[in-house]
């Protein structure tokens, strides 16, 4: 007759709770992110890529954003910027983990394969003004990131985490601004794993030669697909920005074709063959070589 004596109950009831909880979420932390999760390729952060990681999570980027690429082939072909669905491994340095649930904005899980920019300066434009390179996002400026890193525990936190840096990694906090340590950050995200950067670099053509020769059959996809993918880099009116001007290209079209699927890493050019077949990088090729100059 519990339900007669409400304090035994309540004692009971909690019992129960704490039992569960236990074996589902304090048991495991026994056996997971230990060394047989490690994937040797991921390294742990820097100081300022783990600086960056505070403010990613002060910030609350992680309240619009996840960041785990789950296995359904819709998710890695969305998300996996060339790579495949998240390991376990990958997060083993991650304390907190930042999984996350609800994508109000992309998933940043491999967000360092999409934007290889050495120079972080996609990154930058989109956190000081997200419209300017994503015209539909809702996500609010971060521009107020351009002031000195605090770097009074920066040492601390590493020895706290026991992750190996050096002097001339605490150095290289020196005039850093937190704009500088979230953008480490990001393009951290994803780019451990060899792999996963040949296979977004693998994407070659098939065939060399370009099924269309008039661009007004194919106008109106071209524009559409270069407004999506290519316009927040090269300008609305392929005029230039942080990419180079595509009016009168000098290229090919099979070298434009091995661009657009391919990426030049070094320049921060993604790579998009794994994102658009054979007959869309086409008709942007399409677009580049025929369009108005």
């Amino acid at each position: 007759m519990l339900e007669k004596n409400p304090v035994v109950f309540i004692i009971l009831a909690f019992v129960v709770i704490m039992v569960g909880t236990t074996i589902t979420m304090i048991a495991p932390f026994k056996w997971i992110n230990g060394a047989g999760d490690k994937i040797a390729e991921v390294k742990p952060y820097t100081p300022l890529q783990q600086e960056g990681r505070d403010l990613y999570m002060r910030e609350g980027c992680n309240n619009c954003h996840s960041q785990t690429v789950r296995t359904l082939a819709s998710d890695v072909e969305r998300y996996g910027y060339g790579g495949s669905y998240s390991k376990s491994g990958e997060f083993v340095y991650d304390r907190p983990h930042l999984w996350g649930s609800r994508r109000t904005g992309p998933d940043l899980a491999h967000i360092g394969l999409k934007y290889p920019d050495p120079k972080g300066a996609w990154h930058k434009k989109h956190m000081e003004n997200p419209q300017s390179v994503v015209p539909a996002s809702n996500m609010p400026s971060y521009a107020f990131l351009n002031k000195p890193l605090d770097t009074t525990y920066s040492e601390r936190k590493m020895k706290l985490l026991s992750f190996p840096y050096t002097q001339a990694d605490l150095d290289d906090l020196k005039g850093k601004t937190e704009m500088d340590a979230i953008i480490a950050y990001l393009r951290k995200l994803g780019t451990d794993i060899p792999v996963k950067k040949a296979e977004a670099a693998a994407q070659a053509p098939a065939a060399l030669k370009n099924p269309f020769t008039d661009l007004q059959t194919v106008a109106k996809d071209a524009e559409s697909l270069y407004m999506q993918n290519c316009a927040s880099c090269h300008g609305d009116k392929r005029e230039g920005n942080l990419g180079p001007s595509l009016k009168g290209s000098a290229k090919s079209e099979a070298d434009l074709f091995k661009t657009v699927s391919q990426g030049i890493e070094a320049n921060g050019m993604p790579a998009f063959g794994g994102t658009l077949d054979e007959q869309k990088i086409w008709k942007l090729v399409t677009l580049i070589k025929l369009g108005a100059k």
